[in-house]
């Protein structure tokens, strides 16, 4: 499934993380910044793309931005995020 519109969730917060999506070039793309990236930058990625492979998502560019989040954070902002791209806007 691909994402066709822009969607935000998160927050630049200590303990948060900010994801933003945007339409992709059909594969999952991530760029991540994170204040703990030097001990955790590769199982921050590994929730993100897990997340977004259980939601079915493989064209996406997302953009991380982590204030030292738990994966459990990481996993809810992601998820909603990608509920808010595809969520289908109503008349």
């Amino acid at each position: 499934m691909r994402i066709t519109k822009p969607a935000v969730a998160g927050t630049m917060e200590s303990s948060d993380v900010m994801i933003q999506l945007s339409p992709g070039e059909d594969r999952v793309e991530i760029e991540l910044s994170s204040t703990v990236d030097m001990y955790y930058r590769d199982d921050i990625l590994k929730v993100i793309e897990d997340t977004l492979k259980e939601a079915g998502i493989d064209s996406v560019r997302v953009n991380a931005m982590d204030h030292g989040a738990l994966d459990c954070t990481i996993r809810a902002r992601v998820t909603t995020a990608v509920k808010r791209a595809l969520k289908e806007e109503t008349v």
